[in-house]
C-alpha cells in the first residue's frame, strides 16, 4: 500500500487529524511519508493548511503537498469557480501522488469534505483519482447518533464504483462517548463491512506534537502500522 486515500462522511469530521496519526505512525515505524491536499479551501494564500497541520502534529520529515487553494469553504468546484481559479482533475492527483510515490513509502492523499465531493465541472471526485491510482480508500466518521447511515452509504459508493473501503476510523472519538457512540463501535463494521482500524481522541490535534506522534500507534490498528486492538477497545465501554 503505497498510496492510501483518506476520505470521510463529511466536513469537520476529523480527516487531517486522522491523517496526522497515520503519518505519525508510520515515520515511527520507520516509513518515508508523503502528504497530498490536493484541493485546500477556506484558508489564505499565507495560511496553514491541512498538509501543513499534519507536518506539524506528524513531523518535519512528513513531505506536504498541495494542488490548489481557494479562499472559500465552499466544496472544490464551487470554490474554484467563484474564485476563478482553475479546477483540479482526477488526472492531475493521481500524477502527484505517483510522483510523491516514487521517492516515499507511503503517499496519503486527504480529499475535502466527504467522498462525492465535485473537485471540478465534470462532477469528478475523489473517487475518480482513486480509480486511475487503483488505492484504497479509507473511511473516516463520526462517532455519534446518524454515522452508520453515512458511514454504509460511502462504503457502498466506494464499491459501486469497484474501489476498495480499507476500513473505518473514528475521527473523534468523545471522552464521555454517550449509548450511541459505544454502539456504534460493534454496528460501523458491520454496516459498512469492513473492519474498524482506530479511534482518534477528540482531543488530539491539542497535544503537543511529540506527545501526539508517541501516542499515534495506540490509536490505530495494526493495518495502519499501530497497536490499537477494536476489540479491547469495545471492551472498554462494554458496560458503560
Amino acid at each position: 500500500m503505497s498510496v492510501l486515500m483518506v476520505s470521510g462522511t463529511g466536513t469537520e469530521i476529523g480527516k487531517t487529524v486522522v491523517t496526522s496519526a497515520i503519518a505519525a505512525a508510520a515515520v515511527a515505524a520507520g516509513r518515508s511519508v508523503a502528504v497530498l491536499k490536493p484541493a485546500q479551501t477556506g484558508v489564505g494564500p499565507d495560511e496553514p493548511g491541512d498538509a501543513a497541520e499534519v507536518v506539524r502534529l506528524a513531523g518535519p520529515s512528513v513531505t506536504a503537498a498541495e494542488l490548489a487553494r481557494y479562499p472559500e469553504p465552499l466544496a472544490p468546484d464551487t470554490a474554484a469557480r467563484r474564485a476563478g481559479l482553475p479546477t483540479v482533475s482526477p488526472a492531475a492527483i493521481a500524477e502527484a501522488a505517483t510522483r510523491l510515490a516514487l521517492s516515499h513509502d507511503l503517499v496519503l492523499v486527504e480529499g475535502a469534505g466527504g467522498l462525492l465531493v465535485r473537485f471540478d465541472e465534470a462532477g469528478h471526485t475523489l473517487a475518480d483519482a482513486a480509480r486511475l491510482l487503483g488505492a484504497p480508500v479509507l473511511i473516516v466518521a463520526p462517532a455519534g447518533l446518524g454515522t452508520l447511515n453515512s458511514t454504509a452509504l460511502t462504503a457502498e459508493a466506494l464499491r459501486a464504483r469497484s474501489l476498495t473501503p480499507l476500513g473505518v476510523v473514528v475521527g473523534s472519538w468523545p471522552s464521555s462517548p454517550d449509548l450511541a457512540s459505544r454502539c456504534n463501535l460493534a454496528d460501523l463494521p458491520k454496516v459498512s463491512d469492513t473492519p474498524l482500524l482506530g479511534a482518534i481522541p477528540e482531543s488530539a490535534s491539542t497535544l503537543p506534537p511529540p506527545q501526539f506522534r508517541t501516542q499515534s500507534p495506540t490509536w490505530l490498528s495494526p493495518t495502519l502500522r499501530g497497536t490499537w486492538s477494536p476489540e479491547t477497545f469495545q471492551s472498554t465501554f462494554a458496560g458503560a
